[in-house]
């Protein structure tokens, strides 16, 4: 019997995989082929989904992009035998360039595994990082992730292990303390948390559970965003075997230990990833920014001690656990070390997912793994780490994909969201984009947020539109001054980083369309 992989993440989805593996289900069984079909997750190789994958004695063997019209060519030429002679054949999955160029330590996993099955997971060391930590004790614990050098994953990029340290040494007067998975993704371009829970949501699961035995916190949430159906689905499906299995409830794996999970779903607000926000709306509250102090490490979720972290951060554990802190730190550069998942998005020919240490440039990231744009112009700018990140032009495209390195330059990393715009693009148009942005998703608690981005809408307004530009551009850059100084957390504070941004490094595009045609 051939063994067929089809993901079913949402990607794949949207690109026809339920239909695709309906059809060459029902074609086999006419032809009197026998076939299994495994929906496995996507290895994030957007541009070839779906990529449907055929397992041989030699490895398994890559076809795609899969469309319906191609089915009846892909049996004819002998695919279900592992035949290499169609146009679609990728060859030996891993040995595609894109794929094998990579080092994947958090995504080692993705697509190779049906994600809700346990025994998958467990053939390929899943659960071992929680079966060490069950003999560790929580100091432990958090000093193996402090050696790792992990730093949050989500943006801010705060060392992992201090935060951990800090609620395991905090004193909970209910004796309660949480782990919050801060599941929000709603940066543009970025995808990889919606990847780990849609294709190894056990490693969020036991990442999750390491933590929970790192700071004595029993009980877990999931706050993810209401725009991923897929995601919810096969979370709840994992958590439920977990359980049943004993990787979660009152006695983990007969130790004595206890940790619970729950998913809870967010309301379509971007500024229910900041980690105040979404403890207020785990709560039942609006999602409006809390003042800090008091930390949420020591005041978070219901008053108590809380770990809010990342599903990349989190996701990152079990292999911490599972092979030592300092094999995470032997990746990287500088105080980056180990590894991030790069998202590639935008207008680029290949986009999709990258794992790699920290310190490749951006242009290699750009150029070896991008391709080049798809609309095949060339490219102008590109934005990394989200809405609120900086424009970059060419010029600074040879910088090290490092924190400090980025943050040299005015730009961040963020959650490793890359989105490229070619020559067509106008950035006067982005500098708007970027403070509407902040008009509509800004939670409204602190006025240089909250009247700032509609100010300066109307001020870049004004500039487009060549009224006193020269006194409204130094007033935009006061404004801008005002919102990051001013703002109480980085929804204000970091909206004029792609507009000071826009204005520096493409002056011409905020000149009177005369002159710039002169």
């Amino acid at each position: 019997m051939s063994k067929i992989y089809i993901p079913r993440d949402t990607t794949a989805l949207a690109m026809g995989a339920n239909q695709i593996a309906a059809e060459i289900a029902a074609e086999a069984e006419q032809r009197g082929e026998p076939v299994e079909i495994v929906r496995n997750g996507s290895r994030g190789l957007f541009w070839l989904e779906p990529m449907i994958e055929v397992e041989t004695a030699n490895g398994r063997i890559a076809y795609g992009p899969v469309e319906r019209t191609d089915i009846d060519s892909l049996f004819n030429s002998g695919f279900l035998q592992g035949s290499t002679d169609h146009p679609l054949c990728q060859g030996l999955t891993e040995a595609i360039p894109y794929l094998k160029k990579q080092q994947r330590l958090t995504f080692a996993r993705a697509g190779i595994t049906d994600p809700v099955s346990l025994a998958d997971y467990q053939s390929l060391d899943g659960f071992n990082g929680l079966k060490k930590a069950l003999q560790m004790d929580p100091q432990a614990i958090v000093d193996e992730v402090k050696s790792s050098g992990l730093r949050g994953r989500g943006g801010a990029a705060f060392p992992t292990g201090i935060k951990w340290q800090t609620v395991l040494d905090a004193v909970s007067g209910q004796d309660q303390k949480y782990i919050v998975c801060n599941a929000d993704e709603g940066d543009s371009g970025t995808f990889a948390d919606r990847m780990v829970m849609e294709a190894d949501p056990y490693m969020l699961i036991e990442g999750m559970t390491i933590a929970g035995l790192a700071v004595g916190a029993t009980q877990g949430y999931i706050y993810l965003r209401s725009e991923y159906p897929v995601a919810h689905q096969i979370l709840n499906e994992a958590i439920e075997k977990a359980e049943a299995a004993g990787f979660l409830g009152d006695n983990i794996l007969g130790s004595g230990q206890r940790f619970h999970l729950e998913v809870r779903l967010g309301a379509k607000a971007y500024i229910c990833g900041e980690e105040t926000s979404l403890l207020e709306s785990l709560e039942g509250k609006r999602g409006l920014v809390r003042a800090k102090p008091p930390l949420p490490a020591i005041v978070g979720l219901f008053g108590q001690p809380t770990v809010v972290n990342n599903v990349l951060s989190l996701a990152a554990i079990p292999f911490i656990l599972s092979q030592g802190g300092q094999a995470y730190a032997d990746y990287g550069m500088g105080r980056s070390l180990g590894t991030l998942p790069f998202q590639l998005a935008g207008n680029i020919k290949r986009g999709g997912l990258i794992e790699l240490a920290f310190g490749l440039t951006l242009r290699e990231l750009l150029e070896d793994f991008g391709d080049g744009t798809f609309s095949g112009r060339p490219m102008r700018a590109v934005q990394v780490g989200g809405p609120l990140g900086a424009y970059m032009p060419e010029s600074q495209w040879d910088t090290p994909l490092d924190y400090e390195a980025f943050a040299a330059i005015g730009a961040v990393l963020g959650h490793g969201g890359v989105v490229a715009f070619d020559e067509s693009v106008d950035m006067s148009e982005q500098a708007r984009f970027s403070m509407e942005f902040c008009v509509e998703e800004s939670c409204g608690k602190c006025t240089p947020c909250r009247i700032g981005s509609t100010r300066g809408v109307e001020v870049i307004d004004r500039i487009r539109n060549n009224e006193n530009r020269e006194a409204n551009l130094e007033l935009l850059s006061d404004l801008c001054d005002t919102m990051i100084d001013g703002s109480l957390c980085a929804m204000g504070g970091m909206t004029p980083f792609p507009v000071n941004s826009a204005v520096k490094h493409f002056p011409e595009d905020f000149q009177p369309k005369t002159e710039q045609g002169a």
